[in-house]
């Protein structure tokens, strides 16, 4: 509901997450995966900081390696990765729901997921002192109403520790 003044809708995919622009006849469409929340979360936190012309484009216009990357396919993964995943760890929060980072690359190279987590959790504390895009606030907001959790979002709902077994990979 709160999407339908954005000329888009949030629906259940059976497959994979795919965002679909806006066409005369239909507003633009966020599928997330399977149902699940935080694909859908995930979906949005891309949304939320994609601009007017990405709106416009098939995937956000996101480049996107599937499972299987390389160790330097997965670098670039992670950079791209830090903002939209420190936005649904945002809204998460907002919802009274746990995170887990995503590096997606269960078949290929991997690595130290809670080495992109200190990152991803950088990220969220830079967009809290900095504040987020005005329709991430928005959002944020209405989540935090809807589900009856703390307003405004502090770095106390985002203490995370990184396990002491892997901090030499941190």
């Amino acid at each position: 509901q709160w999407f339908s003044h954005h000329n888009v809708i949030l629906v259940r995919g059976e497959h994979e997450p795919e965002y679909f622009p806006a066409t005369a006849n239909s507003p633009a469409k966020i599928q997330f995966a399977h149902g699940f929340f935080n694909s859908a979360l995930h979906e949005i936190s891309h949304w939320c900081i994609a601009g007017a012309k990405r709106r416009t484009q098939a995937d956000l216009g996101y480049w996107y390696a599937p499972d299987g990357r390389s160790e330097s396919e997965q670098a670039l993964f992670e950079k791209v990765e830090i903002k939209p995943q420190a936005i649904e760890w945002a809204l998460s929060a907002a919802a009274g729901f746990d995170f887990n980072v995503s590096v997606d690359n269960l078949n290929g190279e991997q690595t130290c997921r809670f080495s992109f987590q200190k990152r991803v959790q950088a990220q969220v504390f830079e967009l809290l002192e900095k504040g987020f895009n005005i329709r991430t606030e928005q959002l944020l907001k209405a989540l935090s109403d809807f589900y009856k959790t703390p307003w405004p979002l502090t770095e106390a709902q985002f203490d995370w520790q990184c396990p002491e077994e892997f901090l030499d990979a941190v």
